[in-house]
């Protein structure tokens, strides 16, 4: 059983969707596993990891547009507001997502579905410097 690890920095520019598949496919290649499992963690409270459709940018809209209802940026709904009035509304979209996605790997691949794209789920209305750590196990 070999081990590799990594850490991914990816620069956002506000709330969005950003799709980091490609960066998780390299990390992938190069630990030279063929066979095993993938785990990305986010290291931030205020962004989260996705699988989600790639082919249809409608869905990221959809999504934003979703999130936004579920968790509006209002600051009179929260008590916590020490950075400002995106700084809760944030902290409940990363808790309602994910800090940590685990992926197969097979014949040296993510062993993703066809439509399926890994991304950072940035919550922040300023830009952000998130790391992901990419953790591969297998042989």
């Amino acid at each position: 059983m070999r081990q590799a690890q990594t850490t991914l920095t990816i620069e956002t520019r506000g709330i969005a969707l950003y799709d980091f598949t490609h960066d998780v496919a390299r990390a992938v290649t190069a630990s030279g596993i063929a066979t095993g499992l993938a785990t990305l963690f986010c290291r931030h409270t205020s962004a989260s990891l996705l699988i989600q459709e790639n082919a249809d940018a409608t869905v990221q809209v959809d999504l934003l547009a979703y999130f936004a209802r579920v968790a509006p940026e209002d600051e009179h709904l929260y008590t916590h507001r020490l950075e400002g009035r995106d700084d809760m509304p944030a902290h409940l979209r990363a808790a309602l997502t994910q800090s940590h996605l685990a992926i197969p790997i097979g014949n040296r691949h993510l062993l993703l579905g066809t439509w399926q794209g890994i991304y950072l789920f940035e919550h922040r209305r300023m830009p952000h410097s998130r790391e992901v750590v990419v953790h591969v196990i297998g042989e």
